[in-house]
């Protein structure tokens, strides 16, 4: 068993450095900030590329082995392996980038790929799973807020490539390197399971909602700054405020427990009694209500037949038959794949996500064959509209499961309905179309992301919530592989050698690839609906009294 700290302010600590951990875990984000130089240095087709952009998601979402190794050792430990896989993955592309080792196999830098973004999924899998479990009764704003950190990270790196390295490819995949690494190592320790309060603290909303607000204002200060960049020939001096002032607002989380040092808040005795409470991080929290109703609908007679039977249990003379977990409860992985309710959950991950990343790997290509030269200020706005969709998709989801018990899938319908409008807008190709229908993609894209991870651990539980929801993310490498590898850069390669070269021009370059996605969305959106009809009579159970209400789990 883990070592769990008390008190209310190590939970935010961690917090704190958690931010600075999914920053570094956002580095499989980054992908068209070093693949256009990863096709001229090595003479790669746009398949090729794409196939690699396949091995970037892979490894990003085969966060299996993370799930389960989340249950069985520290967070430190999950942390390690990623920063080694960070090390040797990014330094085999570095390599191969700066043409320090000449001639490296394409399955080399394939498996190089799958490793090194393969840390995202250790080091992002550490930081929720530690952090949903340290503040449990808010899982959708905790979801939202790391998460947006996360997709923030494409944005970050992007501020530091264009204001330090002035956007070469080889350098940036040397902070990947190097830098990675030392951040985690350094944070690591802070990374650690705390003891969740028991009762709603209106002190820990109000911390939330400071953590919301200077997120969103460092979303839009990186936004700006890029733009300004692009436009503006900015000195030095310029530059390097600009990363300090990223620095700072990246460091405004240690704000809350600082102010929690420095102005303790009394505690009242219900919740005294609540943090003195020794907590393991897999056992269910019981309802109140629930054993005091049983308790007084029971007869002396029927107690006395029931004190009887359990100790007939205990020696033997009755086999205890195990009560199926219903949903809402914790379930193990094997009792959750057999509900029609994962399937539903996993294929409308899998339209809307799968069909998104198709799009965001090919980025790049879809602006040169438009016209547009440089592609940073298009990746910012995926970036800053990807985490306002993560933010807003748990804070809303949060706000209406809350008001009347909504299922957050509500919102992948309402998502998925955008964005078959959206692929219709790139296929139309119309003048000043690419910029909108990227910011829209990149909120939808985020707000599902948010809604899967708050779902999964509502309908089966957060005890194995580490494997559920990496399960979940294989369906952004599935995508990958069927709508990029297999039917954009397929058709792309097409149109260039009709056009007698290696590069394509035009719309129709991705046209028949954006039909094909929104018919794919469309799809989700009626999978979509049928999970939230399914699940709304859960959603009224956990909600029924206006916030989270942990049920009585079956025993595990």
């Amino acid at each position: 068993m883990q070592n769990v700290k008390a008190g209310t302010r190590p939970p935010w600590v961690g917090f704190a450095a958690a931010v600075w951990v999914g920053i570094a875990a956002g580095n499989s984000y980054c992908f068209p900030l070093y693949s256009h130089s990863l096709k001229s240095a090595l003479g790669f087709s746009q398949q090729q590329l794409t196939v690699l952009g396949v091995a970037n998601d892979l490894g990003e979402n085969t966060g299996i082995l993370p799930g389960i190794a989340c249950n069985y050792f520290p967070p430190w430990v999950v942390l390690l392996v990623g920063v080694v896989s960070s090390f040797f993955g990014y330094g085999v592309i570095w390599l191969a980038i700066t043409q320090t080792v000449h001639n490296l196999p394409y399955w080399l830098l394939w498996v190089a790929l799958v490793i090194a973004a393969n840390s995202s999924a250790w080091l992002g899998t550490a930081v929720i799973v530690t952090n949903l479990r340290n503040f449990p009764l808010s899982r959708g704003t905790v979801a939202g807020l790391l998460k947006g950190y996360i997709a923030l990270s494409a944005a970050v790196f992007t501020e530091v490539s264009i204001m330090i390295f002035n956007g070469s490819a080889s350098a940036i995949l040397l902070v990947f390197t190097l830098g990675i690494p030392v951040i985690c190592l350094v944070l690591m320790y802070y990374v650690r399971p705390c003891k969740p309060a028991f009762q709603p603290d209106q002190s820990e909303n109000a911390h939330f909602m400071f953590t919301q607000g200077t997120s969103l204002l460092l979303a839009i200060f990186l936004l700006t700054t890029t733009i300004l960049k692009n436009s503006l020939n900015l000195n030095k001096t310029v530059s390097y405020t600009f990363i300090a002032i990223m620095v700072v607002f990246l460091l405004s989380p240690l704000a809350i427990p600082i102010k929690m040092t420095l102005f303790p808040a009394r505690k009242n005795a219900a919740q005294s009694f609540g943090s003195s409470e020794n907590l393991d991080k897999t056992a269910p929290l019981l309802t109140p209500s629930s054993s005091s109703t049983t308790l007084a609908s029971s007869s002396e007679d029927d107690d006395a037949s029931y004190v009887n039977m359990l100790l007939a249990v205990g020696e033997g003379a009755i086999k205890s038959k195990k009560r199926r977990p219903r949903r809402g409860e914790d379930f193990s992985f094997r009792e959750a794949v057999v509900k029609a309710d994962f399937w539903l959950l996993w294929a409308t991950y899998f339209f809307g996500i799968g069909s998104g990343v198709t799009v965001l790997n090919n980025l790049a290509q879809v602006a040169g064959s438009l016209g547009f030269e440089d592609t940073s200020t298009l990746m910012s706005l995926f970036s800053f509209c990807n985490f306002l969709g993560r933010l807003g998709g748990g804070a809303i989801s949060e706000y209406f499961v809350r008001l009347n018990a909504t299922p957050r899938t509500f919102w992948t319908m309402i998502t998925q309905i955008i964005m078959v409008l959206t692929y219709l807008l790139y296929a139309s190709a119309l003048d000043g179309t690419l910029y909108v229908a990227t910011a829209l993609l990149g909120t939808c894209y985020g707000l599902q992301i948010a809604i899967m991870i708050s779902t999964s651990s509502e309908l089966f539980g957060l005890k194995n919530f580490g494997i559920f929801f990496n399960f979940m993310q294989l369906g952004n490498p599935v995508g990958a592989l069927l709508f990029s590898g297999m039917l954009a850069g397929y058709i792309y390669d097409t149109e260039a050698a009709n056009q007698g070269g290696t590069t394509c021009v035009g719309p129709a370059c991705f046209r028949l690839t954006f039909l094909v996605l929104a018919c794919v969305c469309g799809l989700g959106t009626i999978l979509s609906l049928i999970l939230t009809i399914r699940i709304r009579p859960v959603y009224q159970m956990l909600y029924a009294g206006g916030s989270f209400r942990l049920p009585q789990s079956s025993c595990h």
